[in-house]
């Protein structure tokens, strides 16, 4: 499934993204983790993705309190926004993934 494959990649995308801001603030919280998935088997999936799906809402809240980075940013300003920004992306693959989930549930 493609559309896995893609937020594996973002994941992954997001814990060095969730490292860089951490390097780049070491006297804030870091960022939530989300963990990976183990595999890309359904029976995988649907039994991790409530938990994921909670750890990317945590994710998101701490985005969302993050300042919006301005036209030149520095380090630490470039380090916020590629967090924001792959958080941004888990989320829209996550909300295809729950209906595609959704839409095959028996």
């Amino acid at each position: 499934m493609q559309l896995l494959a893609s937020f594996i990649r973002v994941s992954s995308d997001y814990a060095l993204a969730r490292l860089e801001y951490a390097m780049q603030q070491p006297g804030s919280p870091a960022p939530p983790a989300i963990e990976k998935l183990p595999d890309a088997s359904e029976a995988t999936l649907r039994g991790v993705w409530p938990r994921i799906e909670h750890q990317l809402e945590a994710a998101a809240a701490y985005a969302k309190q993050l300042p919006r980075p301005r036209g030149t940013a520095g380090k630490d300003e470039a380090a916020a926004a590629w967090l924001q920004r792959t958080v941004k992306e888990l989320d829209q693959y996550a909300r295809a993934i729950r209906w595609v989930l959704t839409v095959t549930e028996k």
